[in-house]
Parts: C-alpha cells; sequence; structure tokens
C-alpha cells in the first residue's frame, strides 16, 4: 500500500446533485424547487421564526419570570447540615470540601432549619437572624 494508492471504500462516497442540468438529468428546469413562490427564487428566504406574517409563536406567548445570573454563585446551608458536619470551625472551603455548598459558590448563608446543639465559629459566612440566635444560644459563634 502506498499513499498514491489510497482511495475511500468503494460506494462511500456519493456524487453531489448537479440540479438544473437539463431534463434528462431528472432535475432540470424547476431544480426540484417547485412552481413560483419565494422558496423557488434565488437569495430570498424568511428570517428564523418567520411564520408567513402571522404572529410568530415566540411573541404569542406572555413573557414569565426572570433568572438572575448571580443566583449560581450563592448557597444555603442549614443549621442540620453544620451539626453533621461536627466541625469546630467553618468557612467556604471547609463546605466546598465537605460537598455542602457547590464549587461556584462565593457567599454562604445559614438558615434556620433544624437544630444546632455543638459550638460552632462561622468565618466569612453569614447567617439568618434565626440561625445566628440558635448558633449563640449553642455557644458559637459568627466572625
Amino acid at each position: 500500500m502506498e499513499l498514491n494508492n489510497l482511495k475511500p471504500a468503494e460506494g462511500s462516497r456519493k456524487d453531489r446533485r448537479r440540479v438544473g442540468r437539463g431534463i434528462g438529468s431528472g432535475l432540470g428546469k424547476t431544480a426540484g424547487r417547485g412552481h413560483k413562490g419565494q422558496k423557488s427564487r434565488a437569495g430570498g428566504y424568511h428570517k428564523v421564526g418567520f411564520e408567513g406574517g402571522q404572529m410568530p409563536l415566540q411573541r404569542r406567548l406572555p413573557k414569565r419570570g426572570f433568572k438572575s445570573q448571580s443566583a449560581k454563585y450563592n448557597a444555603e446551608v442549614s443549621l442540620a447540615a453544620l451539626e453533621r458536619l461536627g466541625a469546630a470551625e467553618v468557612d467556604l472551603v471547609s463546605l466546598k470540601k465537605a460537598g455542602l455548598v457547590p464549587e461556584l459558590a462565593r457567599n454562604v448563608k445559614v438558615i434556620k432549619a433544624g437544630e444546632i446543639t455543638k459550638a460552632v465559629k462561622l468565618n466569612g459566612i453569614a447567617a439568618t437572624v434565626g440561625a445566628k440566635a440558635a448558633i449563640e444560644a449553642a455557644g458559637g459563634s459568627l466572625a
């Protein structure tokens, strides 16, 4: 086998369709485009979502909702999750390592869901008013 003898397998490559090359080709005259109309002519075509002048679907349906792009950087941790973690000092890195918050998280807030009995010191983590009271009642603190 030499490089000058390489060729594709038999039948793997079809010849391209040559339209508008006479009646004998089977694709002469209108070249498979039918008769008249915008789709038969060169250059003219509609934009995406165009429905022939009818009000398009994306304009018929109501606008609804809003998804904040900054929400993916915010995370919440419950008091019950802090209790299970069992660490004396908790910061963003330790929460990511434990898998309690996603890797993208930048801002973490402790919410009052569940109970906490162990004293926990929070570094660089916010807490709701109720969660802060529960943490301080258990002997913990926020830094």
